[in-house]
C-alpha cells in the first residue's frame, strides 16, 4: 500500500514525554511508513560480539520513531492503528544481557547471537548452535504519550501501550490504543523478525524494520487499555509439527513461569546437545509461555510450549 507520509529514524526519542513535539501531523485515515532502528538504537552490528552488551548506553535502548499527532484525537477516543505490511532488514540479534530477563540469575554471563536471515522470501532463519526458526515479523514497542507530565522510560508498557512485546501485533492487526492527550502522539519501534510469547530472555530477534501503518480514530471509545484484533490464526505457522510442552505448577505465576521455561531449557539442551544459554535465546525468539490453569487453589500452572518445527 501507498503510504502519504514517511517518518525516518532519526525522527525519533528514547522515552515518553507529552511535551515532545510532533514530528508529523496527519488526519484520520492516512497511512505511514516508518523506518525504525533495532533496540540497540544501532549500538550493536553484525560484526558485535558478547562484550557490546556489556558496553550498550541503556539510555538509547528502545527507541521509537514519532510522536505523530492525530488530529481530532482527544481524551476518551481511541487510536485504531492496523498494521499493513513489515520490510525487516536480514539481519538480527538475539542477547543474554546480564541482569535482564526471566532466567537472570541463572545465565549472568553475556551471550550473543546473530542472524542472517532472507528479508523477502520469509523463509525460516538458521540458528547457529542449532535449529530454523519462522519469521513473523512484529512490533514490540506502539504506544501513545502518557496524560502524565514528564520524562517516562520507554521499557515498560502502560495503559497507553508501549514496549508490550506482544508477537500478534503484526501485519494484518488492529490495534487500539487509549488516548491521553491531544493528538495522542503516536511512536513505534523494537521491531523483531520473530518472538515468543514472554520474549523470556528480554530480547528476540531484534531488528531494524520499516513499518507501515494506517490510523483512524474512534471517538469517546472510553477504552480501558490496549485491545487488538488480528486478521486470522497465529500459530498456524508454527503448529504442523506439535510441541514440546514443560510446566511449572505452584501458587506464584511468575515461579511458575521460571520453573516452566528452566524445565525447556534443560530439556533442549539434553536433547539437542546445547549450551543451555543458546536454548535460552532459542526459547525467548520462538516459544510461549501461557497459563494453563488459574483456579483451581492455591496451585496454578504455567505451560512453556516449543515448536518442535524448529529441529524437522
Amino acid at each position: 500500500m501507498k503510504c502519504q507520509h514517511t517518518i525516518h529514524h532519526a525522527q525519533g526519542h528514547r522515552g515518553w514525554n507529552n511535551a515532545n513535539a510532533p514530528v508529523l501531523r496527519i488526519a484520520p485515515g492516512d497511512a505511514i511508513e516508518f523506518h525504525a532502528l533495532d533496540a540497540s538504537d544501532g549500538q550493536l552490528t553484525p560484526q558485535s560480539d558478547a562484550a557490546a552488551l556489556l558496553q550498550l548506553d541503556f539510555a538509547r535502548v528502545n527507541p521509537v520513531v514519532g510522536p505523530v499527532y492525530i488530529d481530532g484525537a482527544a481524551p476518551g477516543d481511541a487510536v485504531k492503528v492496523t498494521l499493513l505490511d513489515f520490510a525487516p532488514s536480514g539481519w538480527g540479534w538475539t542477547g543474554n544481557i546480564p541482569g535482564f530477563g526471566l532466567l537472570a540469575d541463572q545465565f549472568t554471563a553475556p551471550h550473543l547471537q546473530h542472524w542472517h536471515y532472507d528479508a523477502t522470501a520469509r523463509t525460516p532463519a538458521l540458528f547457529g548452535p542449532g535449529g530454523r526458526v519462522p519469521l513473523k515479523p512484529m512490533c514490540g514497542t506502539l504506544g501513545l504519550a502518557p496524560a502524565a507530565a514528564g520524562l517516562h522510560s520507554i521499557v515498560p508498557p502502560r495503559r497507553v501501550g508501549g514496549n508490550m512485546d506482544i508477537r500478534d501485533i503484526a501485519a494484518g492487526t488492529t490495534l487500539y490504543l487509549p488516548v491521553e492527550v491531544a493528538g495522542g502522539l503516536f511512536s513505534l519501534g523494537d521491531a523483531h523478525a520473530a518472538q515468543g510469547d514472554g520474549e523470556i530472555c528480554g530480547t528476540a530477534i531484534e531488528t531494524a524494520c520499516t513499518v507501515a501503518a494506517r490510523f483512524e480514530l474512534v471517538k469517546q471509545a472510553g477504552l480501558g487499555s490496549p485491545r487488538f484484533t488480528t486478521p486470522g490464526p497465529v500459530t498456524r505457522h508454527l503448529d504442523h509439527a506439535g510441541y514440546e510442552v514443560t510446566t511449572g505448577i505452584g501458587p506464584d505465576l511468575m515461579t511458575a513461569a521460571r520453573d516452566a521455561v528452566s524445565a525447556m531449557v534443560d530439556l533442549i539442551a539434553a536433547t539437542q546437545h546445547m549450551n543451555p544459554v543458546d536454548a535460552y535465546l532459542l526459547c525467548s525468539v520462538c516459544g510461549d509461555l501461557r497459563i494453563s490453569e488459574i483456579v483451581d487453589m492455591p496451585n496454578w500452572i504455567v505451560s512453556f510450549y516449543f515448536p518442535r518445527c524448529v529441529f524437522d
